[in-house]
């Protein structure tokens, strides 16, 4: 069990001002950034990160502007995990002592393609990281759908129509897949809460064996939003209830936010184009899923 008392607290009053990723390429208002930047700066220099292909590794990695102040790698798409597990083993085989491995990667790169390396890195408990920016969709190579990709989102590869309502499939419950491991420490943030996610990024920095973050990161490009609305949707998003605040260790899940009352859902979904299209019962549809789910959690996660 970790000693959380024993943990420093990190906030930006005492945050470093040193910069781990900085220079990069991505588009403005990116939310993705803006999770790996907060992140780095809470594991500090001593940090080793791997990253597949995805938008922070396109915007990361352009020479010879390198974006990254860290000792950081691009791997292959199904393999992120994989590699951060071999540079964790490596560096401690070496005698290498206060560091910290972590993968960052995208929602496709995650739940989708780089899904098998990451379950056997979680069964093998390896003391890496995890970080899934989640911008719902692969936006880098064209905004096409993936396993988070929620309803009704119109994709390249889910188009609009009249019988078409864009993606007809919800997001995967990854977090209650990764937590079914019975993973040291697993959770769900949003750059919406960045203290929130802060301190998730602080715990997971100090527990041994393998850990996760699953953090909500906006895309202006892919969302048809606003670029200085990326903070504000993020944070729309939890308080109407499409995404939660969750942590899982010790075998116990945990709400960190349990509202008594939602936001509108419809207004959350009005103010981005991949939404326009949606019908009322399109809407209706997206509004019943989420409160099946929090019912679900309330009576599962809550019962103690």
């Amino acid at each position: 069990m970790n000693n959380m008392l024993a943990i420093p607290k990190v906030n930006v009053k005492n945050m470093t001002d040193k910069e781990f990723f900085y220079g990069h390429k991505a588009c403005a208002g990116c939310g993705g950034s803006i999770a790996v930047r907060l992140a780095l700066k809470v594991l500090g220099e001593r940090t080793f990160a791997a990253l597949p292909a995805g938008c922070m590794s396109a915007v990361g990695f352009i020479y010879p502007q390198m974006a990254f102040n860290i000792n950081a790698l691009i791997t292959t798409f199904p393999g992120a995990a994989s590699m951060g597990s071999g540079i964790a083993v490596g560096a401690k085989a070496i005698g290498l002592k206060d560091f910290k491995t972590v993968v960052i990667a995208g929602d496709g790169g995650t739940a989708d393609i780089g899904f098998q390396a990451l379950s056997g890195m979680i069964d093998r408990n390896d003391d890496v990281l995890y970080i899934c920016y989640d911008n719902e969709a692969y936006m880098n190579t064209g905004i096409q759908k993936s396993g988070l990709t929620p309803y009704g989102t119109k994709t390249t590869t889910t188009p609009t129509g009249k019988n078409l309502p864009g993606s007809v499939t919800h997001k995967k419950n990854l977090f209650e897949i990764i937590a079914a491991h019975d993973i040291a420490y697993a959770a769900t943030a949003s750059i919406g809460y960045p203290q929130d996610f802060i301190n998730k990024v602080n715990k997971a920095k100090h527990t041994k064996g393998t850990s996760f973050i699953h953090v909500y990161a906006s895309c202006p490009t892919g969302w048809g939003t606003p670029t200085e609305t990326s903070v504000d949707i993020a944070k729309e998003a939890v308080d109407c209830g499409l995404i939660f605040l969750a942590e899982y260790e010790n075998g116990e899940y945990k709400l960190n936010r349990n509202p008594k009352n939602f936001k509108s859902v419809n207004d959350y979904l009005a103010k981005q184009g991949r939404f326009k299209h949606m019908s009322d019962r399109d809407i209706e549809i997206v509004s019943s899923n989420r409160d099946k789910k929090w019912e679900r959690m309330r009576k599962h996660w809550l019962q103690k």
